[in-house]
């Protein structure tokens, strides 16, 4: 959600002298009957400067440089040379045609061979090579990074320029350049610059990067916008098998899985830089899979490769990109070690795949430079800071800049700054930036004040009926040291208020050191998760869904009360330590928490009874979240949305007779999750949870099972279980979920133009309960525990109409209990790439 919301706010900055090259030109390749030739390969004569054309033939190419042909190749054709009779050539056709003569021999058309294809036995020495080239061919290294994003409005024309949205903001079309690329008109919108000193120990298999200097254009101090960048644009390496964008695991041209994939064309050789090199055509084997079409040329003798050019395929399963381009130059640093220079990555977002869709380019280009190797650094100085912060880094003068920047701003890049300056004056822009924030925050901002979220203002429970709920939270900046907010709610069944308000507050920025509060009186779903954490305004969706599947009564009133504090002892290391008061109260007639306080005897048949449940707890928990990356440094901060392990641990110990504490115990819990990157696969999410409690407790106090009765897809909850039909006091649960990411749909033929993916997944339970507490029950709720284990399994189909997914769940065992769901339809709305 994040992700498209952020795309959104990207098209709001847009509504916010043109630099011509000295050969521009774009056509399509066709063969005789007039059918597209995709993949063919369109260079100026005389040069390494080229392109691959797109599925449908078409291409565009440019350069600063004169050049007065092209040179058209394909397999099984025969190479063309077209003159270009002025700088500027738009629309060209290019027909090519079969070879005639017969001494002309054409090895590969189409699917090229696995056998006697030269391509693959050079692509083989470049398997062999791979990791002794470059930076892996020392123990360390050091060198200084520039790296440059940029986001631009494209497809922009004079009636999109009159458009009434723009009255008094006409003038950041002055802006508006062309793509070397694509050939569309762009608008320039933002721009952020980026200096680092990066040190690697290739032993130790550590890499550190100290950032020396930012600049952004227009937002700065805007942590959604940084998020978001460092989400679409995370490192790579074009030797690994398998590249990740926009969490999507595509496979590289120079995997060792390639030839299974890719058709490999040998096209051309060729000196580059006094080196030998020859020049390999890729395409893709196969539609709707995620792979690149585009060329590289690697060396001779060290078989490293010198430059890749690639695009993404136009069918590629993917949504709301339909472009990317990717450029990687390397230069000789000696006779044997290849050293990348420059990366080069362009995006094209868009709603859709139409070639004349408007949408926004997101480019990065990252420079490397002063390369020094085998300086040995103490293991220590790789470990991270916890909570790195350096505000001078933001505040470079432009003396910095000029020093600094590998290669000179353009005309218009330097202008983006001054304008999006002047557009943020503008009432117009502000007001459209408001909306559009309003949508990915789910806050509607004021001065020091965000009013939200507003998603959560309506609700719907059998105990409150319609549920209506205001909120909000101070808000100085992202990086606030301390924050509060507060809520109340109203519902018109019980005709009854409800509030929370916690507060938090960072005393130690180095160390995350930071205190906590609340307090929470509400009507909660208590059990609807098994692991819990001391979040005291959480609230589940499972008491305030408007729509649910059957009949539930079986909700709380809750008073909770806590006191916490927090240090990250290391970077994602967390220890916290806290203490919580809590009453538990049916909130429905229909549904008990009784306990039998004193036992039923000869004395006293009836035993005494207790409906509320007071308590009082006091636990530590340990999180570790490794390769977790976040943005900001104040007292909450933003998540980089890149898959990372978690782990969780919780010891909680029941305080009797404190504040008049009804019973003693000790619980222990424990929550691990990982994710796993299966190549072309797909990914792979496993999450165990498991816990028990010794001694004595009554249901408010149990790990009930989760159960779903929504329609819609809760997380870590068994779609065909209700509300308590599992109750345990020692409990373990595994899931395992798998996403195909449309890798089978893409293989029948009817189906592949949809980009549905496919998603399969099962989830077990096993657990007990101790005579002692079923002995206490006297609620009249049946205590089952899934002694034998409980397991259901699901399949679903996502991507559907780009937002929407179904699941269809299917209950393995216990089948005959009372009101057992055999088979259930859950649906999840999101925006994914």
């Amino acid at each position: 959600m994040k992700r498209i919301i952020l795309l959104s706010l990207f098209f709001v900055f847009a509504l916010a002298n043109h630099v011509f090259a000295q050969t521009k030109v774009s056509g399509i390749v066709l063969d005789k009957s007039n059918q597209p030739i995709p993949f063919a390969n369109v260079v100026f004569k005389g040069s390494n400067t080229g392109i691959v054309s797109n599925e449908d033939g078409r291409f565009y190419l440019e350069s600063p440089n004169t050049y007065t042909a092209l040179l058209v190749t394909s397999a099984g054709f025969s190479d063309k040379e077209v003159p270009l009779e002025k700088a500027v050539n738009y629309n060209f056709k290019i027909v090519l045609s079969e070879p005639q003569a017969l001494n002309e021999v054409v090895i590969f058309t189409g699917k090229t061979s696995k056998k006697n294809n030269p391509a693959l036995d050079i692509l083989r020495k470049i398997w062999e090579r791979k990791r002794k080239n470059g930076l892996y061919q020392f123990n360390q290294y050091q060198m200084q990074k520039y790296e440059k994003v940029e986001f631009d409005m494209n497809t922009i024309d004079s009636a999109f320029m009159k458009n009434k949205l723009f009255k008094g903001m006409e003038f950041v079309f002055n802006h508006v350049d062309t793509s070397d690329v694509t050939g569309k008109t762009y608008l320039p919108i933002f721009i952020n610059e980026s200096v680092y000193d990066v040190y690697g120990d290739n032993k130790l298999k550590k890499v550190k990067e100290n950032l020396s200097g930012n600049k952004m254009s227009g937002f700065n101090g805007n942590q959604q916008i940084l998020s978001f960048v460092k989400d679409l644009y995370s490192d790579y390496n074009i030797y690994d098998n398998h590249l990740k964008f926009f969490d999507k695991s595509f496979t590289s041209p120079l995997s060792k899985t390639g030839i299974d994939v890719y058709n490999y064309v040998l096209k051309d050789s060729a000196f580059i830089d006094k080196k030998w090199c020859y020049n390999i055509v890729f395409y893709p084997r196969r539609k709707n899979e995620l792979t690149f079409k585009g060329d590289f040329w690697v060396n001779d003798s060290t078989f490293a490769i010198k430059k890749i050019n690639m695009g993404v395929t136009k069918s590629a399963n993917i949504n709301w990109v339909k472009d990317i381009y990717i450029e990687q130059e390397f230069e000789v640093e000696n006779d044997s070690v290849f050293l990348l220079t420059r990366d080069y990555m362009m995006s094209d977002f868009a709603l859709n795949k139409k070639e004349k869709s408007k949408g926004v380019y997101g480019k990065r280009t990252t420079l490397y430079r002063n390369h020094k190797f085998n300086l040995q650094k103490p293991e220590k100085f790789y470990k991270e800071e916890v909570n790195f912060i350096d505000n001078a880094v933001y505040e470079r003068p432009d003396e910095f800049w000029e020093e600094n920047r590998f290669e000179k701003l353009n005309k218009d890049e330097q202008g983006i700054y001054k304008m999006l300056d002047t557009l943020q004056t503008v009432k117009k822009f502000k007001q459209l930036y408001s909306l559009v924030s309003i949508l990915g925050s789910g806050y509607v901002e004021f001065k020091n004040f965000d009013y939200g979220p507003i998603f959560s203002t309506f609700g719907y429970n059998e105990v409150e009926g319609l549920r209506l709920r205001v909120g909000g939270r101070t808000y100085f900046g992202p990086n606030d040291p301390w924050r509060i907010q507060a809520y109340t709610a109203y519902g018109f069944d019980d005709n009854k208020f409800k509030y929370g308000v916690s507060g938090k507050w960072m005393l130690d920025k180095k160390n995350r050191l930071i205190i906590s509060g609340g307090n929470r009186r509400d009507i909660e779903q208590i059990g609807a998760s098994l692991t819990t954490t001391n979040d005291v305004l959480g609230r589940s969706f499972a008491s305030s869904a408007l729509f649910t599947t059957g009949s539930n009564g079986k909700l709380t009133n809750i008073n909770l009360s806590n006191v916490s504090i927090e240090m990250e002892a290391k970077k994602n290391f967390i220890v916290s330590a806290g203490f919580s008061y809590r009453t538990l109260e049916s909130a429905s007639k229909t549904f008990s928490l009784d306990y039998y306080k004193t036992l039923p005897s000869v004395s006293n048949p009836a035993g005494v009874v207790e409906s509320k449940v007071t308590q009082s707890e006091a636990n530590i928990q340990f999180e570790f979240m490794p390769n977790r990356k976040t943005i900001g440094y104040g007292v909450e901060r933003d998540l980089v949305d890149s898959p990372f392990s978690h782990f969780f641990v919780n010891f909680s110990y029941g305080l009797k007779g404190v504040l008049n504490s009804d019973f003693a115990y000790e619980k222990v819990q424990l929550f691990y999750r990982q994710p796993i990157i299966i190549g072309p696969l797909g990914r792979t999410n496993i999450t165990l949870e498991t816990g028990k409690t010794f001694g004595t407790i009554p249901l408010g106090l149990m790990s009930v099972i989760p159960g779903n009765q929504t329609y819609f897809t809760i997380e870590n909850t068994f779609s065909n279980l209700n509300f308590y039909e599992f109750v345990t006091d020692q409990y373990t649960t595994l899931q395992w979920n798998h996403d195909f990411g449309g890798r089978i749909f893409a293989r029948i033929p009817f189906m592949r133009k949809l980009n549905w993916r496919e998603f399969i997944g099962v989830r077990a339970v096993h657990g007990t309960i101790s005579d002692e507490n079923r002995a206490i029950n006297a609620s009249g709720l049946p205590y089952n525990a899934p002694e034998k284990v409980y397991w259901e399994y699901n399949a679903g189909i996502g991507n559907i109409f780009k937002v929407f997914r179904i699941d269809f769940s299917w209950r393995g065992n216990y089948l005959n209990m009372p009101d057992a769901a055999k088979f259930a339809v859950k649906g999840s709305f999101g925006f994914y790439f």
